[in-house]
């Protein structure tokens, strides 16, 4: 295993801020490309169009028997307060995402990651309706940013060029071999969930397993 490239990697993260595995996994993942000295590339897409596109179901998780959805939700519980998130199964599930996600479309580097963080735990650790224009402006304002930024984000999410980069990037998951959310892409390697993170660490660091 070399570091050789280190400085040439990337880790992509397609997300959704309807996955509550992406919500887990959204931080760590940020630590662990710091760790490998990769760059991290947040990649907001939607997961529904994906889901479309598989011909799967549209929400797997309450489709579950509820011996396994009990455990499911267990889970979820247990692995946020293990990464010290907030965690409260949300009222509104599934959760129409498209407003939020045309926003972080919008933005790169550090204000991604703010606006990021902001509205995954908005949703998932304190059951704000992300969906609501007055709702997400309240949530992006405590993040940080100016009212003049959040009405120029907001209004900026009816323009065609935002709609078109949102449906490229669904697309693109798809074309490339995604499943779910979250998923990661180091180069031409895809992993899919927030609990692969020792396969990913590995990638980053210049090892390719033998089977894809």
């Amino acid at each position: 295993m070399s570091d050789t490239t280190l400085e040439q990697k990337t880790l992509e993260m397609f997300y959704d801020f309807s996955s509550p595995y992406a919500y887990l996994g959204h931080e760590q993942a940020q630590h662990v490309a710091a760790a490998a000295g990769a760059r991290f590339q947040p990649r907001p897409f939607l997961l529904g169009g994906l889901f479309k596109a598989l011909g799967s179901s549209m929400v797997p998780i309450l489709e579950a028997v509820p011996q396994k959805r009990r455990m499911l939700d267990l889970d979820l519980h247990r692995l946020a307060e293990l990464h010290g998130l907030p965690m409260r199964w949300p009222s509104r599930f599934p959760m129409n995402t498209v407003l939020p996600l045309r926003v972080v479309t919008q933005l790169e580097g550090e204000a991604h990651l703010k606006a990021m963080s902001a509205i995954f735990r908005a949703y998932w650790g304190h059951d704000r309706d992300i969906s609501d224009a007055n709702v997400l402006a309240d949530v992006l304002a405590h993040a940080g940013f100016s009212g003049e930024e959040i009405t120029a984000l907001l209004a900026a999410t009816e323009q065609a060029d935002v709609k078109a980069a949102l449906r490229g990037s669904t697309e693109e998951s798809f074309a490339r071999g995604a499943i779910g959310a979250p998923t990661f892409f180091v180069g031409d390697l895809c992993v899919w969930g927030q609990d692969r993170f020792a396969l990913i660490e590995r990638m980053l660091r210049g090892w390719r397993p033998a089977i894809g």
